[in-house]
């Protein structure tokens, strides 16, 4: 048995092998088991099919738990599998379980345990009420065969059949007569006051043949269950045929026995193949044509925002840059006075105002230059271990079979991205002619990484208090700790280091050494409702998506269409750069050359309106209840906010740094 503190102890390295390593065709935890009768089969072939719990989750509140807190049947041997990271951090906490079966032997009614809970005793009482809250809360079992979900496959509306890869520990019929959550399914689950356990499981196992296809032994390819509640007589000789449900008053005011079960099947269907064996599960999840609906939608927004930023560059632009190098530059030390200006004609008098007019101002450093360069560092590194994550789970390397694989590509790649963020933050201090470049790199290493931690770390304190499976062991915060100061650290001055020996970026033109006074700014040229502007349509891309995203996190739906995700991403990408340039170009216009800080914060903006939908969704689309969920799910969403506005903001700060150096390089100018 592995204890927590070796898996702490191996964490590290565990990290670096579930990524990387493959063993033969197949990926980490993705190779098949072959499965014979008993006494029929070599080394190669397994006779014994055993059955995996998960934590518990509920769509009522943030808290999983552990298989283990919940006075269910438990294994005399237990053993945990091993853990990687992203299991870890996402709360899954994998343990064997009594339910053992005999491959092609079919079982009928055969009793796990029985618990047995007296009045007047105190460990008795806190176990059952602990199980009642479960119940109330409609906590949903995760168990796993062979490392695929075992589903729950119930009709619902238009005769489709929707499989969900849990099923609910019991149900409550409410004061008023009212059946909670699953005890719809049973009409006579009808008594009020009173939790309806669901103690027996009809559990029914398919496979694939390999006779006909040339190999040894047998593939599972699904495993399906029926949750019942059927109160046993005699637990040493059950039938399952009784009528009568388990019932638990919400009064403890008798003796109650609970006695779980379980019948098992198995069924040969040669027709499903081991590699597409996920599709039943995957399938029968909605929404593909929402989410064509959501490209669609998006894809008109980055073609209204390309055919303007095309008609800017191809026309206004062209031509002003056409007009104005024609000027010989020797008029253009004699600035008409006040009076010839107002008798020039109308196309003239355009050449002395806008964009081009703050050619010696719009290279000015910012203020804060120091942070908007740490900023920029850690938007880099996010963005590069988006796209390489996002992008190895098209291929199909971090696919829902293999287990925490997405969780931990992303902290493995960002930890190993600390170079660009120091090199990409030292550079562009040095062009900001900054010179605390000891403050930079710490900064850039520590700040935000740092703010997510403490984050991170308060959350997994209340999650300690209320004993949830979703806190990290001490040891695996360490081992965090371990990676952070580490590797990432270090990286990250290596990274400082090469970019400040790099010379500063050098600039087009001149900065004039007193600035020019920025005019009266209209409305809408002003810095925040460009800035509130610049988020909005970014945000029209990806809330469709954001949906989806969210469900998988806070409603434990599977998600898996991350060629639709990769597709959003690239035109959030287009969306941000367009956006943030065509308001940059109006701005300029308007003689505001202020741009650094509100290019970054344009499209960084959309991070407020991500926090915006995330409260719309907590009021309208979840149930949770309890303070300790609440702060968990705002807790954790101020993490994505700051991820995402580091991300937004850089794609919109270099879109606007290239299209500003474009445009001044190409004008001739002292």
């Amino acid at each position: 048995m592995k204890t927590r503190s070796h898996m702490d102890v191996l964490l590290v390295i565990s990290v670096f092998l579930n990524v990387f390593l493959c063993s033969a065709f197949y990926l980490p935890g993705l190779a098949p088991v072959s499965f014979c009768e008993e006494g029929k089969g070599g080394d190669d072939c397994k006779s014994t099919v055993e059955l995996f719990v998960n934590r518990l989750d509920s769509v009522e509140s943030v808290l999983p738990y552990e298989y283990q807190m919940f006075d269910f049947c438990k294994d005399d041997k237990e053993m945990r599998p091993s853990e990687n990271l992203g299991q870890v951090l996402f709360g899954e906490r994998i343990e064997s379980s009594p339910y053992k079966f005999t491959f092609k032997q079919d079982v009928k009614c055969k009793t796990v345990c029985t618990k047995n809970y007296k009045t007047g005793d105190q460990d008795d009482t806190t176990k059952l009420e602990f199980l009642k809250i479960g119940m109330q809360l409609n906590y949903q079992h995760h168990w796993i065969i062979d490392n695929m979900p075992v589903t729950w496959c119930y009709d619902v509306e238009d005769g489709q059949k929707y499989c969900n890869p849990g099923f609910p520990v019991g149900c409550l019929v409410s004061a008023d007569g009212r059946p909670k959550d699953a005890c719809v399914i049973n009409a006579e689950f009808n008594v009020k006051n009173t939790f309806y356990v669901f103690n027996h499981v009809d559990i029914r196992i398919t496979y694939h043949s390999g006779q006909s296809e040339g190999w040894k032994g047998a593939r599972l390819v699904a495993a399906t269950l029926e949750p019942k509640s059927i109160k046993h007589t005699d637990p040493t000789k059950p039938t399952c045929e009784e009528t009568e449900p388990m019932k638990v008053p919400v009064d403890f005011r008798d003796a109650v026995s609970i006695t779980y079960s379980y019948s098992i099947t198995f069924e040969e269907n040669n027709s499903i193949k081991w590699a597409s064996r996920w599709d039943y599960i995957l399938v029968s999840m909605p929404h593909t044509n929402i989410q064509w609906f959501s490209i669609m939608n998006s894809l008109v927004i980055v073609l209204f925002l390309s055919g303007m930023v095309a008609m800017i560059m191809l026309r206004t632009l062209h031509k002003d840059i056409a007009r104005y190098n024609q000027v010989d530059q020797a008029d253009l030390i004699k600035l008409p006075t006040s009076k010839e200006k107002s008798s020039l004609p109308y196309e003239d008098a355009q050449e002395e105002s806008g964009w081009k007019q703050v050619h010696g101002d719009v290279f000015r450093p910012p203020r804060k230059g120091m942070l908007l360069s740490v900023f920029l560092g850690q938007g880099t590194q996010i963005f590069i271990m988006t796209f390489t994550t996002l992008f190895l789970a098209c291929l199909g390397f971090l696919s829902p079979a293999n287990r925490g694989a997405l969780m931990t590509c992303a902290v493995v790649l960002w930890v190993l991205l600390g170079t660009p963020a120091g090199y990409v933050s030292a550079r562009l201090y040095k062009t900001f002619g900054g010179e605390k470049w000891k403050t930079n790199v710490l900064l850039t290493a520590l700040l935000c990484p740092g703010i997510v931690f403490a984050d991170f770390f308060l959350m997994n304190l209340i999650l300690w208090v209320e004993g949830s499976s979703a806190a990290m062991p001490f040891g695996t915060l360490v081992a965090i700790l371990a990676l952070w100061f580490g590797i990432s650290v270090p990286l990250t001055f290596i990274g400082a280091y090469f970019g400040f020996k790099k010379p500063a970026i050098e600039q087009p033109v001149r900065t004039n050494q007193i600035p020019r006074q920025i005019p009266e700014q209209s409305f809408f040229t002003k810095p925040i409702p460009g800035i509130v502007m610049g988020g909005i349509l970014p945000f029209g891309c990806i809330f469709i998506q954001l949906f989806f995203i969210l469900n998988s996190i806070w409603s434990h739906q599977m998600y898996y269409m991350f060629g639709f995700l990769f597709l959003v991403f690239i035109i959030l990408l287009i969306t941000c750069s367009e956006a943030t340039v065509l308001l940059c170009y109006f701005h300029l216009c308007a003689e505001d050359y202020h741009w650094w800080w509100r290019s970054f914060l344009t499209s960084g903006f959309t991070a407020v309106y991500l926090f915006i939908y995330a409260v719309h969704y907590f009021y309208s689309k979840l149930q949770i209840i309890g303070l300790a969920s609440t702060i968990l799910y705002f807790g954790y969403t101020m993490i994505m906010v700051l991820i995402f506005f580091l991300f937004t903001g850089t794609i919109g700060f270099f879109a606007c740094f290239w299209f500003v150096n474009k445009i001044y390089s190409v004008v001739k100018v002292d």
